[in-house]
Protein backbone atom coordinates (compact mmCIF):
# COMPACT_ATOMS: atom_id res chain seq x y z
CA UNK A 1 0.00 0.00 0.00
CA UNK A 2 2.74 2.42 1.00
CA UNK A 3 4.82 1.67 -2.10
CA UNK A 4 1.79 2.24 -4.32
CA UNK A 5 1.15 5.63 -2.74
CA UNK A 6 4.78 6.60 -3.18
CA UNK A 7 4.71 5.50 -6.81
CA UNK A 8 1.55 7.51 -7.55
CA UNK A 9 3.00 10.58 -5.80
CA UNK A 10 6.20 10.34 -7.82
CA UNK A 11 4.28 10.12 -11.10
CA UNK A 12 2.11 13.11 -10.15
CA UNK A 13 5.17 15.18 -9.17
CA UNK A 14 6.87 14.33 -12.46
CA UNK A 15 3.80 15.30 -14.47
CA UNK A 16 3.56 18.60 -12.59
CA UNK A 17 7.22 19.36 -13.25
CA UNK A 18 6.79 18.67 -16.97
CA UNK A 19 3.67 20.85 -17.10
CA UNK A 20 5.41 23.75 -15.37
CA UNK A 21 8.44 23.36 -17.58
CA UNK A 22 6.30 23.61 -20.70
CA UNK A 23 4.42 26.62 -19.33
CA UNK A 24 7.43 28.68 -18.29
CA UNK A 25 8.44 29.88 -21.78
CA UNK A 26 4.92 31.22 -22.39
CA UNK A 27 4.92 33.04 -19.07
CA UNK A 28 8.16 34.78 -20.05
CA UNK A 29 6.76 36.31 -23.23
CA UNK A 30 5.99 40.02 -23.62
CA UNK A 31 2.20 40.22 -23.70
CA UNK A 32 -0.74 42.62 -23.85
CA UNK A 33 -3.05 42.54 -20.84
CA UNK A 34 -5.95 42.12 -20.92
CA UNK A 35 -5.67 40.12 -24.12
CA UNK A 36 -9.08 41.08 -25.53
CA UNK A 37 -11.12 44.24 -26.10
CA UNK A 38 -14.33 45.20 -27.87
CA UNK A 39 -14.27 46.34 -31.47
CA UNK A 40 -15.00 50.02 -31.88
CA UNK A 41 -14.45 50.80 -28.20
CA UNK A 42 -11.77 52.22 -25.95
CA UNK A 43 -9.56 50.22 -23.63
CA UNK A 44 -6.63 50.39 -21.26
CA UNK A 45 -3.89 47.93 -22.07
CA UNK A 46 -0.69 47.03 -20.26
CA UNK A 47 2.42 45.74 -21.99
CA UNK A 48 3.76 43.17 -19.52
CA UNK A 49 7.53 42.79 -19.88
CA UNK A 50 9.33 40.06 -17.88
CA UNK A 51 13.12 39.90 -17.60
CA UNK A 52 14.33 36.59 -19.04
CA UNK A 53 18.04 36.99 -18.31
CA UNK A 54 19.93 36.06 -15.14
CA UNK A 55 22.97 38.22 -15.90
CA UNK A 56 21.34 41.40 -17.25
CA UNK A 57 18.44 43.77 -16.58
CA UNK A 58 15.94 45.19 -19.04
CA UNK A 59 16.67 48.88 -19.63
CA UNK A 60 14.55 49.79 -22.66
CA UNK A 61 11.17 48.77 -24.06
CA UNK A 62 9.97 49.99 -27.46
CA UNK A 63 6.46 49.13 -28.65
CA UNK A 64 5.48 49.67 -32.30
CA UNK A 65 1.85 50.55 -32.98
CA UNK A 66 -0.09 49.23 -35.99
CA UNK A 67 -0.02 51.46 -39.07
CA UNK A 68 -2.54 49.51 -41.17
CA UNK A 69 -5.18 50.07 -38.48
CA UNK A 70 -3.91 53.14 -36.61
CA UNK A 71 -5.23 54.17 -33.22
CA UNK A 72 -6.21 57.87 -33.33
CA UNK A 73 -5.88 58.56 -29.61
CA UNK A 74 -3.18 57.18 -27.32
CA UNK A 75 -2.24 58.30 -23.82
CA UNK A 76 0.27 56.74 -21.43
CA UNK A 77 0.40 56.26 -17.69
CA UNK A 78 3.62 57.33 -15.95
CA UNK A 79 5.81 54.54 -14.60
CA UNK A 80 8.01 55.36 -11.62
CA UNK A 81 11.69 55.42 -12.57
CA UNK A 82 11.00 55.33 -16.32
CA UNK A 83 10.95 58.02 -19.01
CA UNK A 84 8.38 57.65 -21.78
CA UNK A 85 8.41 59.03 -25.32
CA UNK A 86 5.43 58.83 -27.66
CA UNK A 87 6.50 59.07 -31.31
CA UNK A 88 3.88 60.32 -33.75
CA UNK A 89 4.42 60.59 -37.51
CA UNK A 90 3.14 59.98 -41.00
CA UNK A 91 1.74 56.59 -41.90
CA UNK A 92 3.31 54.60 -44.76
CA UNK A 93 0.06 55.24 -46.62
CA UNK A 94 -3.20 57.01 -45.70
CA UNK A 95 -5.87 54.93 -44.00
CA UNK A 96 -9.63 55.50 -44.06
CA UNK A 97 -11.18 55.06 -40.62
CA UNK A 98 -14.47 53.30 -39.86
CA UNK A 99 -16.15 56.72 -39.83
CA UNK A 100 -14.82 57.59 -43.27
CA UNK A 101 -12.08 59.95 -42.08
CA UNK A 102 -8.74 59.94 -43.86
CA UNK A 103 -5.87 59.34 -41.41
CA UNK A 104 -2.38 60.32 -42.49
CA UNK A 105 -0.64 60.56 -39.11
CA UNK A 106 -0.81 58.47 -35.97
CA UNK A 107 1.22 57.17 -33.03
CA UNK A 108 4.00 55.02 -34.48
CA UNK A 109 5.67 53.81 -31.28
CA UNK A 110 6.10 54.30 -27.55
CA UNK A 111 9.52 54.00 -25.90
CA UNK A 112 10.26 53.54 -22.21
CA UNK A 113 13.84 54.10 -20.97
CA UNK A 114 15.79 54.95 -17.83
CA UNK A 115 14.46 52.22 -15.55
CA UNK A 116 15.44 48.64 -14.83
CA UNK A 117 13.67 45.32 -14.75
CA UNK A 118 15.90 43.01 -12.77
CA UNK A 119 16.18 39.23 -13.11
CA UNK A 120 13.07 37.45 -11.87
CA UNK A 121 10.96 40.61 -12.14
CA UNK A 122 8.49 42.10 -14.62
CA UNK A 123 7.05 45.54 -15.29
CA UNK A 124 3.79 46.70 -16.84
CA UNK A 125 3.63 49.76 -19.11
CA UNK A 126 0.08 51.04 -19.48
CA UNK A 127 -1.62 52.98 -22.28
CA UNK A 128 -5.17 54.06 -23.01
CA UNK A 129 -6.09 53.62 -26.68
CA UNK A 130 -9.05 54.05 -28.98
CA UNK A 131 -11.29 53.96 -30.75
CA UNK A 132 -10.41 50.44 -31.79
CA UNK A 133 -11.23 49.32 -35.35
CA UNK A 134 -14.63 47.70 -35.85
CA UNK A 135 -13.84 45.10 -38.50
CA UNK A 136 -10.51 43.71 -37.31
CA UNK A 137 -9.97 40.55 -35.25
CA UNK A 138 -6.59 41.45 -33.73
CA UNK A 139 -3.93 44.15 -33.45
CA UNK A 140 -0.24 43.32 -33.15
CA UNK A 141 2.30 45.43 -31.25
CA UNK A 142 5.83 44.31 -32.19
CA UNK A 143 8.13 45.04 -29.24
CA UNK A 144 11.89 45.38 -28.79
CA UNK A 145 13.31 44.54 -25.37
CA UNK A 146 16.83 45.85 -24.73
CA UNK A 147 19.07 44.46 -21.96
CA UNK A 148 21.89 46.13 -20.06
CA UNK A 149 24.45 43.92 -21.85
CA UNK A 150 23.37 45.29 -25.23
CA UNK A 151 21.22 42.33 -26.25
CA UNK A 152 18.00 43.20 -28.09
CA UNK A 153 15.13 40.71 -28.24
CA UNK A 154 12.50 41.40 -30.91
CA UNK A 155 9.02 40.17 -30.05
CA UNK A 156 7.62 40.39 -33.57
CA UNK A 157 7.02 36.85 -34.88
CA UNK A 158 3.59 36.35 -36.54
CA UNK A 159 1.44 33.35 -35.59
CA UNK A 160 2.47 30.05 -37.16
CA UNK A 161 0.29 28.45 -39.84
CA UNK A 162 -0.09 25.24 -37.82
CA UNK A 163 -1.42 27.15 -34.81
CA UNK A 164 1.60 26.56 -32.60
CA UNK A 165 3.26 29.45 -30.78
CA UNK A 166 6.17 31.27 -32.36
CA UNK A 167 9.49 31.62 -30.55
CA UNK A 168 9.12 35.37 -30.07
CA UNK A 169 5.42 36.12 -30.72
CA UNK A 170 4.36 39.73 -31.17
CA UNK A 171 2.15 40.98 -28.31
CA UNK A 172 -1.39 40.76 -29.67
CA UNK A 173 -4.69 42.34 -28.65
CA UNK A 174 -7.66 40.27 -29.82
CA UNK A 175 -10.79 42.22 -30.75
CA UNK A 176 -14.27 40.81 -30.19
CA UNK A 177 -17.74 42.00 -31.12
CA UNK A 178 -19.47 44.27 -28.59
CA UNK A 179 -21.70 42.43 -26.15
CA UNK A 180 -24.86 44.16 -27.41
CA UNK A 181 -24.23 42.81 -30.91
CA UNK A 182 -23.53 39.29 -29.64
CA UNK A 183 -26.86 39.18 -27.79
CA UNK A 184 -28.88 40.42 -30.77
CA UNK A 185 -32.61 40.66 -30.12
CA UNK A 186 -32.31 39.09 -26.66
CA UNK A 187 -29.85 41.76 -25.52
CA UNK A 188 -32.15 44.48 -26.89
CA UNK A 189 -35.10 43.00 -25.00
CA UNK A 190 -33.06 43.03 -21.78
CA UNK A 191 -31.98 46.67 -22.18
CA UNK A 192 -33.65 49.35 -19.96
CA UNK A 193 -35.22 51.11 -22.97
CA UNK A 194 -36.74 47.87 -24.27
CA UNK A 195 -38.06 46.99 -20.81
CA UNK A 196 -39.75 50.38 -20.50
CA UNK A 197 -41.38 49.98 -23.91
CA UNK A 198 -42.58 46.45 -23.18
CA UNK A 199 -44.44 47.48 -20.05
CA UNK A 200 -44.56 46.14 -16.46
CA UNK A 201 -44.67 42.47 -17.52
CA UNK A 202 -40.93 42.43 -18.34
CA UNK A 203 -39.60 42.87 -14.80
CA UNK A 204 -41.54 39.97 -13.21
CA UNK A 205 -40.38 37.56 -15.93
CA UNK A 206 -36.74 38.46 -15.22
CA UNK A 207 -37.28 37.95 -11.50
CA UNK A 208 -38.83 34.56 -12.16
CA UNK A 209 -35.83 33.46 -14.18
CA UNK A 210 -33.54 34.58 -11.37
CA UNK A 211 -35.49 32.50 -8.85
CA UNK A 212 -35.30 29.43 -11.10
CA UNK A 213 -31.54 29.88 -11.38
CA UNK A 214 -31.20 30.07 -7.60
CA UNK A 215 -33.15 26.85 -7.16
CA UNK A 216 -31.03 25.11 -9.75
CA UNK A 217 -27.89 26.33 -8.00
CA UNK A 218 -29.13 25.04 -4.62
CA UNK A 219 -29.93 21.64 -6.11
CA UNK A 220 -26.50 21.39 -7.67
CA UNK A 221 -24.85 22.39 -4.39
CA UNK A 222 -26.83 19.72 -2.54
CA UNK A 223 -25.76 17.04 -5.02
CA UNK A 224 -22.13 18.11 -4.70
CA UNK A 225 -22.26 18.05 -0.89
CA UNK A 226 -23.98 14.68 -0.96
CA UNK A 227 -21.30 13.28 -3.25
CA UNK A 228 -18.56 14.60 -0.99
CA UNK A 229 -20.22 13.02 2.01
CA UNK A 230 -20.41 9.67 0.25
CA UNK A 231 -16.74 9.83 -0.66
CA UNK A 232 -15.81 10.73 2.92
CA UNK A 233 -17.86 7.79 4.19
CA UNK A 234 -16.16 5.34 1.84
CA UNK A 235 -12.73 6.63 2.88
CA UNK A 236 -13.64 6.24 6.55
CA UNK A 237 -14.93 2.72 5.98
CA UNK A 238 -11.75 1.76 4.19
CA UNK A 239 -9.66 3.08 7.05
CA UNK A 240 -11.74 1.14 9.56
CA UNK A 241 -11.35 -2.12 7.63
CA UNK A 242 -7.60 -1.60 7.38
CA UNK A 243 -7.32 -0.98 11.13
CA UNK A 244 -9.39 -4.08 11.88
CA UNK A 245 -7.17 -6.27 9.72
CA UNK A 246 -4.05 -4.94 11.40
CA UNK A 247 -5.45 -5.61 14.88
CA UNK A 248 -6.31 -9.20 13.92
CA UNK A 249 -2.86 -9.64 12.43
Amino acid sequence: MTSTVRRVSAVAAGALAVTLGLAMPALAHVTVNPGTAEQGGWTKIAFRVPNERDNASTTKVEVAFPTDHPLPFVSVRPVSGWKVKVTQGKLPQPVVSDDGDKITESVLKITWTGGKIESGQFQEFEASVGPLPKNVDALEFPTEQTYSNGEVVKWADPPKADGSEAEHPAPTLKLVAPKAEEGGAEAAAASPSAAAAAGPDVAPSVAAVAEDDDEGGSGTAALVLGGLGLVAGLVGAGAGITALRRSRG
